[in-house]
């Protein structure tokens, strides 16, 4: 698996991803990368997910609609889509 994530001049961004997928998947940083699946990799269960999206959302203070969630697999596609969200 490829290292930590880091998103290139997006650090804050990443970071706090990562704190928030920590925090509410129970895993440690070192799995969370931008390839990693959710379910697969990081064991995320759809009850999960929700709690990730509501905290992501109050962490961003952005709003992830039920379509924009049902596309994210990935960590890179999180921080992709919320880049795009604040930009």
């Amino acid at each position: 698996m490829t290292s930590a994530i880091s998103f290139r001049g997006e650090t804050d961004i990443a970071d706090r991803v990562s704190s928030v997928l920590a925090a509410r998947l129970h895993v440690h940083g070192d799995r969370i990368a931008e390839a990693a699946t959710f379910e697969g990799d990081l064991g995320a269960t759809s009850l999960d997910m929700v709690e990730v999206i509501m905290s992501l959302e109050d962490e961003f203070r952005i709003e992830i609609s039920d379509r924009d969630s049902e596309g994210l697999r990935t960590v890179g596609d999180i921080l992709a889509l919320i880049r795009t969200k604040l930009h």
